[in-house]
């Protein structure tokens, strides 16, 4: 193949199927894939969650990630929030004429590992190469099937005065990450994305305990944003104690020098857990017992005060509401 993407690999012709054969299949290849038809069969029974997303972060490399394993993390991250097991993902490309093809083989390559740690398979895809200008370098577009494991399945409309909210971990790593990068800003200490598929630790969740009512990934907007849209959709109240929110030092130093606020800032392997108060200490035992959940604490609760805010007890002992983000504080975080 051509060091650089050509136009060429978009037209269906022997340079797609060299394309194909030659790397996406070298590392995303399975029984079903492997068959090339136009779609999958897959044997799936029973409640399903279904998510799709599209990713153009920029830049498409960053410490701790790129934009390969991030698509494949995000769509596996938000079919789990529904309490399911992710079995299966799609995954379409659209190529600028000229990318690197070294570059597409360590995204594609990294999507290929990423699956394998998540469990899930790759079934069907799409490749499109455009004119150079048409698309910045890479776009890539996923969906993602799973089996919905519990009945309620957990809801963002679920949440109850009284319930518990958990954090699995500190917040703001990607988004400053990917700020960072982006700008070529040198932090004093390193940050790097918190990237990572959640689903096995959810779960356990899931299934050890009886009853969980909210499940979601803070990503764009961040903390702030994604509690709103609960409060929102449940019509309750959200407080939460700012000094139990965990923010790493260097996130907050960062945050501070360029007038950012980590509760706006997204995250790609963090997750919010709403549930009655008393199954909160056996969730974060869970949670804690797992790498991927090691820092999570309670940050707050649900009251019915204020239905639709969320209130930030502030270090003062104050009290301010917390709104929605506001524009976009950071363009083509994921």
């Amino acid at each position: 193949m051509s060091d650089k993407v050509l136009l060429d690999y978009g037209s269906g012709g022997r340079a797609s199927q060299r394309l194909i054969s030659d790397l996406f299949l070298n590392y995303l290849g399975n029984d079903e894939l492997n068959r090339l038809n136009d779609a999958a069969e897959l044997d799936m029974s029973g409640r399903i969650a279904m998510s799709t997303d599209s990713f153009v972060v920029d830049p498409i490399f960053f410490p701790g990630g790129n934009i390969g394993s991030l698509a494949v993390h995000g769509t596996v991250n938000d079919v789990a929030m529904m309490g399911a097991i992710p079995r299966h993902i799609t995954c379409a490309y659209i190529l600028e004429e000229g990318f690197p093809m070294d570059d597409l083989e360590s995204i594609v390559m990294s999507m290929g590992h990423a699956c394998k740690e998540a469990g899930v398979t790759v079934v069907s895809g799409d490749t499109k190469v455009v004119p150079k200008g048409a698309v910045d370098k890479i776009f890539i577009n996923t969906t993602g099937i799973g089996d919905i494991i519990v009945d309620p399945a957990p809801s963002g409309d679920a949440a109850k005065p009284g319930d518990a909210v958990l954090i699995s971990g500190t917040m703001g790593d990607h988004g400053l990450t990917i700020l960072g990068t982006r700008e070529g800003l040198d932090f004093e200490a390193k940050v790097e994305t918190d990237s990572a598929s959640l689903n096995h630790l959810l779960v356990k969740l899931v299934q050890d305990l009886p009853e969980v009512h909210v499940l979601r990934d803070p990503t764009r907007g961040g903390l702030a944003t994604t509690l709103n849209e609960i409060t929102y959709s449940s019509n309750v109240c959200c407080e939460l104690v700012e000094n139990d929110i965990p923010v790493k030092a260097e996130v907050k130093g960062g945050c501070s020098i360029l007038g950012l606020d980590p509760l706006y800032l997204a995250n790609e392997g963090k997750f919010l857990c709403i549930l009655p108060q008393e199954h909160a200490e056996k969730a974060l035992e869970i949670m804690r017992a797992d790498p991927l959940g090691k820092g999570a604490c309670q940050i707050g609760t649900m009251t019915d005060a204020h239905p639709g805010k969320v209130v930030l007890i502030t270090q003062l002992g104050g009290k301010r509401l917390l709104g929605m983000l506001e524009g976009e504080q950071l363009p083509r975080i994921c």
